[in-house]
């Protein structure tokens, strides 16, 4: 499966800049859900720890970490954005941050 990463206007990649700033486990613990991702695709979703979120926006919780994400089809995976966990459930902003990515992308 394809992971497909949000990249800003300016040619930033949200997503990997995210993972690249955590500690050396969260690190780990973000290669090894994207490696998942690539060898098994979309049967390697039932291994994680993911809640739906609204319409076809779902997150992936890893230590305090989450990942905002949309499954396009068979082959493709969204990754729209990414933020500490801070509270039992997104924060509005970070939630609708990855909303509108999702629209950008004709996504939703």
């Amino acid at each position: 499966m394809r992971i497909l990463d949000y990249i800003t206007a300016g040619g930033k990649n949200v997503i990997l800049e995210y993972i690249d700033d955590l500690d050396d486990r969260g690190k780990l613990e973000a290669r090894r859900i994207r490696s998942k991702i690539r060898e098994d695709g979309i049967l390697a979703f039932d291994s994680f720890n993911t809640r739906h979120l609204r319409g076809k926006l779902w997150e992936i919780k890893f230590s305090s970490n989450r990942i905002m994400y949309v499954i396009a089809d068979a082959e493709s995976v969204y990754f729209l954005h990414a933020c500490k966990k801070q509270k039992g459930r997104a924060e509005k902003f970070e939630l609708e941050k990855a909303l509108q990515r999702a629209k950008e992308a004709n996504l939703m």
